[in-house]
């Protein structure tokens, strides 16, 4: 929960305006009510019955993620995982980079099928 405070503070500080927490199932009521408390969008993605994904931040990328749909990181397209990276605040270069190669790895696969 230290980390998730820590992760409110920078958000509040204008550090992020979005940000990707992982946290046990058990913690779930705990930081819903420290982001209402504090007044921060938020959604939560169910990874398996142990682990939690909360996204919080900014309505406007909170509400990207929404309209992503409920899917795991790894089922997110190269766009969306493109998208969510330079949200996340990732190194815009690096992420350039990540989506070249997860496309063309896609490409590869659609050419062989």
């Amino acid at each position: 929960m230290k980390v998730l405070v820590h992760h409110i503070y920078e958000y509040r500080k204008g550090l992020r305006s979005l940000v990707l927490h992982t946290i046990g199932s058990e913690f779930r009521e705990e930081a819903v009510r420290k982001l209402t408390a504090n007044k921060i969008d938020f959604v939560i993605q169910e990874l398996d019955e142990r682990k939690i994904n909360i996204f919080f931040g900014a309505p406007e990328c909170v509400d990207i993620i929404r309209n992503f749909g409920p899917k795991k990181l790894n089922q997110f397209t190269d766009e969306e995982d493109f998208i969510l990276g330079i949200m996340l605040g990732y190194c815009r270069l690096e992420q350039c980079k990540r989506y070249l190669k997860r496309k063309e790895s896609r490409d590869k696969k659609e050419s062989a099928a």
